[in-house]
């Protein structure tokens, strides 16, 4: 009996179980808030399992894919995904500044009145941590999530193993796949570790606490909306002339909802690797591509850059000019690369953002502060953005006849 209902569990629709532990989680957070602490348990549990094998994941996929496959007829699709990431990581940026400008929202921060304040940083030395990260050390680049150092390592280790024998190829190829089993045991037990983020969530912040903050929160959740079904949908059709609505669903129904409640587009790679298998992508691009969007496609992260640091600007008084704020895209496009693949990435380059307007670092970090109060919907809709993107520009980059029947 028992190892039926295993079987079943195993067998079952992923959507559907996270379905009931979404609403098991949201009863439990509403009417048993002192039980949401234990449930909460169970959401840790599974996100740190994510996070403590994911940047291995990367490593390996990486260094595996570039090592074992012949990725020449591949090399051309590869530049146009990671084109498509920049264009519209900048394109993000555009939106949240017209949507700044449109809906300027003053915050309710502590001790902050509307005076001089400090002058911008160094814009300098923040390209120059990105480089530092790059080349950090590959031990702790792992150890501490940096996946700008852990890609650099992969990529230069990947190309260096080229030359190396078959047997050793076919090691690394083996690794690769023990990984994949690996990841696909955990990602199985998400819609237990969902009810618990979810319970943990509702009890912890309740309506009351999101009031205060509701416009900022519409503002970018909006913007992200309009960036995944017009941006997005624009550069689909653009690339492909066909409706691109199909594809979109798609990706928002297998790749942006288990983002959403992971928070993590780190951890949703095996996800969208598994969703570019049934959709009949070539793995030599998406065994690539994806891990490599995780990093550096960043067009909800974008967003909250950009419309954080404008609100800071605007509650303390400081008129932005054209100029400014099309320094903004710029630094926004290439500091989102620059964002981690975990929750809450994207709030610590507020401060350098709030940098170009003469916003002190105390108010830069009260918006920062702000920014997490919201972060139960505002990264979980960012992610999903990230994330689910992935995959809509691999497919529509890739050659392959794509399969739109996708079942669970």
């Amino acid at each position: 009996m028992f190892s039926r209902l295993i079987k079943s569990y195993i067998n079952g629709n992923l959507i559907f179980q996270i379905s009931i532990g979404i609403f098991l989680g949201i009863f439990i957070g509403v009417f048993f808030k002192d039980f949401s602490e234990v449930a909460n348990v169970l959401g840790m549990l599974f996100i740190n399992a994510l996070k403590a094998i994911t940047p291995l994941l990367v490593f390996v996929l990486v260094l595996g894919s570039l090592c074992t496959k012949n990725i020449s007829q591949e090399s051309s699709q590869l530049k146009k995904v990671i084109a498509l990431y920049i264009i519209a990581t900048f394109l993000a940026c555009i939106c949240a500044l017209i949507a700044s400008f449109l809906f300027p929202i003053e915050l309710v921060l502590e001790g902050v009145q509307k005076t001089e304040n400090s002058s911008p940083g160094n814009i300098q030395e923040v390209f120059e941590s990105l480089l530092l990260k790059m080349v950090d050390n590959p031990i702790n680049a792992l150890a501490n999530g940096n996946y700008l150092g852990i890609l650099t390592w992969a990529i230069g280790g990947g190309f260096a193993l080229r030359w190396c024998s078959k047997e050793t190829k076919q090691v690394f190829s083996d690794i690769n796949e023990a990984m994949l089993k690996s990841v696909q045991f955990i990602v199985k037990l998400a819609p237990f570790g969902i009810f618990g983020l979810v319970a943990n969530s509702v009890a912890q912040t309740g309506s009351a606490g999101m009031l205060s903050y509701m416009k900022l929160l519409a503002v970018l959740v909006s913007t992200m909306f309009f960036v995944y079904f017009v941006i997005n949908a624009l550069i689909v059709f653009f690339c492909t002339r066909k409706n691109p609505f199909p594809l979109i669903f798609i990706c928002l129904r297998h790749s942006a909802l288990f983002a959403f409640f992971t928070r993590s587009s780190a951890a949703n790679i095996p996800v969208n690797m598994t969703l570019c298998k049934k959709l009949g992508i070539n793995k030599d691009l998406y065994s690539i591509s994806i891990p490599l969007g995780a990093t550096i496609n960043m067009g909800g992260a974008a967003v909250t850059i950009s419309i954080l640091s404008l609100a800071a600007a605007h509650t303390i008084g400081i008129e932005v000019s054209f100029f400014q704020a099309f320094l903004l895209s710029i630094i926004g496009t290439f500091a989102a690369c620059g964002v981690s693949g975990v929750a809450g990435g994207s709030l610590l380059l507020i401060p350098l953002a709030c940098s170009l307007f003469n916003v002190s670092y105390d108010v830069a970090m009260q918006v920062v502060a702000v920014g997490f109060i919201i972060g139960v919907i505002q990264d979980s809709v960012e992610t999903a953005l990230n994330s689910s993107t992935d995959v809509l520009f691999t497919a529509i980059c890739s050659k392959n006849k794509l399969n739109y029947k996708i079942g669970s």
